[in-house]
């Protein structure tokens, strides 16, 4: 499966923060949207950075409660790792483990074009193994029938 069947079916909104916003915007803007991932936007166009659940407690963890203060620019992640449309899960699967993230910003050229995280990324393995699963089951029940016939 591709990154653009999975966008087909979540969607394709990106929620985005202004650089200069506060971590604790970037908290409030995370769990309001129920996303545990926004892209940075340096300019209101272009993608500065991303920004994580990770990145805010690990901020909190070291500077304490100042840290709901500090604007995201100041913890973003500056190194962006992106997919393509044409981008298959198990690429997906193989670049969130070896970079030990959780989202990836799709971008078709220079354009964002979503967002996936690993559990878009579950849900569309769980339901190509679905899939298969059913395939192989009606061929064997084609094969029982077949072979009862012969009998």
């Amino acid at each position: 499966m591709q990154v653009s069947e999975i966008l087909a079916a979540k969607g394709d909104r990106v929620i985005s923060i202004d650089s200069a916003a506060t971590v604790r915007d970037v908290a409030d803007t995370l769990q309001r949207e129920g996303i545990g991932a926004a892209v940075v936007n340096g300019d209101g166009k272009e993608m500065a950075g991303i920004i994580s659940e990770r990145d805010v407690v690990a901020s909190i963890a070291q500077h304490g409660p100042a840290a709901l203060e500090m604007p995201a620019a100041d913890l973003m992640n500056r190194t962006v790792i992106t997919c393509t449309p044409d981008s298959s899960t198990q690429e997906l699967m193989e670049q969130m483990l070896a970079s030990r993230i959780r989202h990836l910003p799709v971008v078709n050229g220079d354009a964002l074009v979503g967002m996936i995280s690993v559990s878009d990324v579950v849900k569309a393995v769980l339901s190509e193994l679905k899939w298969m699963t059913k395939v192989l089951q009606d061929q064997l029940a084609t094969a029982a029938a077949w072979s009862t016939d012969e009998d």
